[in-house]
């Protein structure tokens, strides 16, 4: 630090400009700017890209604190959280493996695998996880200081060979980096991709349960810190998971190295064939399951936002067909309520994404109707005028005719509460990513479905990136109240992620990326996605087939939207 400099920085959270000392880190910065954080600061914004805590400033910058309260805090806490988890695994049984797996139960499934004297694996117990839970306890009531260091790729690699983390090795020997930054704590070192706290005293909260076969790590609720997010079943989300992990086993395929290597050896075709033939067998299985169930009126595709819904929906009515079922598609949009009558939001906006937006009378008595073999007259929404109308269309089913009905409600028990279970078939389907970073670098789905968003916004809507970005959190709040409280209630489930796509969807995202500047908001998770599809080598795509659900996204599919 050159003594007797100082630079001006601006702290965007209360407007102030501060004047410090050169090299002064953002802990000493927070401390001078005078806020209060009831859980912060976790990390920082500097001139909006994310910082740790360590950061130091040496020129004239804009700095944003950032707590719990925010997805980019929240990040930082849970990397801590695996941190701490994997060095008290490391004490307690020198001999194992650490995987940070599956985000399901609003926590972490983590699998640990150890071995005996004899080299002989061992199952974790209930008594072992309450080892790990009090060891995890004491690491963090030490206040043990977190360090973060820059080494040369070549440096770190080899470290992290020496200590036999081999997925480390693997994504940093193809990320093309000069320089890797990793992290100590009391000895143990690790790789994460992003910031980590600056102290184990700062995990004020955490949970630890034995589940299934493995361990569940629970992390702070974003809306109240101060409680474990919601502990909620999702035994068919977890064996989904679960499901694709045994074939990436039998690929050879479980981490982003692994997928690099494929690349560089030219077997991504083979690869290609293999991921596109298993999602056909999945929806011809869903489709075949239908057929059996005699008396299906209607068959319900929900999901949340860029989960490939409609590409699923037009892939199962061919598989229906196969099966002797004549698929008739409807419109859940068909079903808005006159504008004036649709809901609003606590902003006073109109919610268009409101359970009640819909005309859930109309729906139940009309699909009634239908199964009695009634005939009907199909609403139809004008969007310009923002008014329900008769279409003028009349459907009337046939022996051999079931209902296709794709929508963000179509697994809320409330849309068609007046319609015998019997007759519902529901399939809910997402981009579950199931490939991982590395074995402590887990790939959030929903960082998939952004990225497919922002590339079909700018493709079909001519929204850019940015807009995209800033819209996501609304998008995803959407989701957590309309579409994932209700995706258990399905009868099947259906993962449409791929394990090469992000390889394919990198060539259009990354310009789209490149086009959201430093001094936007959203540059800092712009940024963060093109640092993580760095990590990935590109496949051409015209290696796609057009029948490919990625197609709804990239474009030349060979179904019409």
């Amino acid at each position: 630090m050159m003594t007797g400099q100082t630079i001006k920085v601006k702290c965007k959270n209360n407007g102030q400009t501060l004047e410090v000392p050169v090299g002064t880190n953002m802990e000493k910065l927070y401390e001078i700017s005078g806020l209060s954080m009831n859980y912060g600061p976790v990390s920082v914004k500097v001139n909006n890209k994310v910082e740790g805590m360590h950061y130091r400033v040496y020129k004239q910058k804009e700095v944003e604190f950032l707590d719990l309260y925010s997805g980019t805090g929240l990040r930082a806490y849970t990397r801590t959280l695996f941190f701490v988890l994997c060095k008290a695994a490391h004490d307690l049984w020198a001999q194992c493996k650490v995987v940070i797996d599956i985000p399901v139960s609003n926590g972490y499934y983590v699998d640990i695998t150890r071995t005996d004297a004899d080299g002989k694996r061992q199952e974790i117990t209930p008594d072992d996880v309450s080892d790990l839970r009090q060891r995890m306890q004491e690491l963090i009531n030490a206040c043990l200081d977190i360090h973060r260091y820059e080494a040369s790729t070549e440096e770190a690699i080899e470290m992290f060979r020496k200590m036999g983390a081999h997925s480390k090795v693997k994504l940093l020997e193809n990320s093309g980096r000069l320089f890797t930054t990793y992290y100590d704590l009391d000895g143990y070192k690790d790789y994460y991709y992003g910031s980590l706290l600056t102290n184990t005293g700062k995990l004020h909260l955490f949970g630890l349960e034995y589940y299934y076969d493995g361990i569940l790590l629970r992390i702070p609720s974003t809306e109240d810190p101060s409680r474990l997010g919601a502990f909620i079943r999702q035994d068919k989300m977890f064996e989904i998971f679960k499901e694709h992990h045994r074939w990436q086993e039998i690929l050879g395929m479980r981490t982003v190295g692994d997928l690099n290597a494929a690349i560089d050896h030219d077997k991504t075709n083979a690869l290609i064939q293999l991921s596109e033939a298993l999602q056909e067998k999945k929806i011809a299985q869903i489709a075949d399951d239908i057929a059996r169930r005699k008396g299906i009126k209607m068959v319900l595709i929900a999901g949340p936002s860029s989960s490939g819904k409609t590409t699923t929906c037009k892939r199962l009515s061919i598989q229906l067909a196969v099966n002797g079922i004549q698929p008739i598609g409807i419109s859940l949009d068909d079903y808005f309520l006159d504008r004036e009558l649709t809901p609003k939001d606590e902003t006073g906006d109109y919610d268009f994404e409101h359970l009640h937006a819909l005309n859930i009378p109309l729906l139940n008595e009309q699909m009634n109707a239908l199964f009695r073999g009634e005939e009907v007259e199909l609403p139809r929404y004008n969007f310009q005028a923002g008014k329900s109308e008769w279409s003028g269309k009349r459907l009337q089913l046939k022996g051999n005719e079931v209902l296709v009905v794709e929508g963000i409600h179509a697994l809320n028990p409330e849309l068609t509460a007046q319609i015998p279970d019997e007759q519902i078939y529901r399939v809910y389907a997402s981009a579950l990513t199931t490939i991982l970073l590395d074995s402590h670098n887990y790939v959030p789905t929903t960082d998939n479905r952004l990225l497919r968003r922002i590339i079909r916004d700018h493709k079909y809507r001519g929204v850019s990136a940015r807009e995209t970005i800033r819209r996501w959190p609304s998008v995803r709040k959407g989701e957590n109240r309309w579409i994932f409280p209700y995706q258990e209630n399905a009868d099947a489930m259906f993962n449409s992620a791929m394990l090469f796509e992000l390889a394919v969807i990198k060539r259009q995202a990354e310009p789209l990326l490149e086009q959201v500047y430093e001094n936007c908001d959203e540059y800092a998770e712009a940024y963060r996605l093109r640092k993580f599809l760095g990590y990935i080598k590109p496949i051409p795509e015209d290696q796609i087939p057009p029948t490919s659900l990625l197609r709804e996204f990239l474009g030349g599919s060979s179904f019409e939207y």
